[in-house]
């Protein structure tokens, strides 16, 4: 469904689960930057009514995540660290189309948007399936579901809106690109690396 190229290596699970304090840490940050990240689409596109109604959800969806990692962290002892930067997110920002009409912009990040909930998606399903600990096995689980629902809420806007704009076109070249990508990542305990 995700149609991601590459998988991640399951033996990841095993660098994220050797450190637990540094990938809640890490997941906490990721919701806050996927809530931004909403927020910043609804901005620049706030013409589109249905588009804005359905990504201030998704916000407050995304906040609601970092508030339950923020709760996982804090009932176990752990601090929620200082944010990290993603390596992989801005690999990827890289790839968008910083010129052309608005509509290929709007395309563009919402493709882009898509492809980050993607890995997310495939990055918990692996945790929940790998994990040893059976709280963070099924939290993970329900995760997986919202990130595959928020995958794609993304695309389908893409398509809704971007009639101007091949996007099959243009998921084929992320997909192709986040491929390159990922190859370098996938060795440290955070969600995309």
């Amino acid at each position: 469904m995700l149609g991601l190229k590459l998988a991640t290596d399951p033996r990841w699970v095993n660098i994220a689960e050797a450190n637990l304090e540094e990938i809640l840490t890490d997941h906490a940050w990721c919701e806050q930057k996927a809530a931004t990240n909403a927020i910043t689409i609804i901005t620049l596109n706030s013409e589109y009514p249905d588009l804005v109604t359905e990504l201030l959800a998704l916000a407050k969806e995304e906040l609601e995540h970092f508030e339950m990692v923020h709760d996982i962290i804090k009932q176990r002892g752990y601090t929620l660290g200082r944010e990290r930067k993603d390596s992989y997110v801005n690999e990827l920002y890289k790839f968008m189309n910083k010129g052309g009409s608005r509509v290929q912009a709007m395309v563009d990040r919402l493709l882009f948007s898509a492809m980050i909930e993607a890995r997310s998606c495939e990055r918990f399903k692996l945790l929940s399936q790998n994990i040893k600990d059976p709280e963070l096995a099924k939290f993970y689980h329900e995760l997986m579901i919202s990130e595959a629902g928020h995958y794609t809420l993304f695309i389908g806007f893409a398509r809704k809106y971007g009639k101007e704009v091949d996007v099959d076109k243009r998921w084929k070249e992320l997909i192709d690109f986040e491929a390159e990508v990922i190859q370098r990542y996938g060795k440290q305990e955070t969600i995309h690396g």
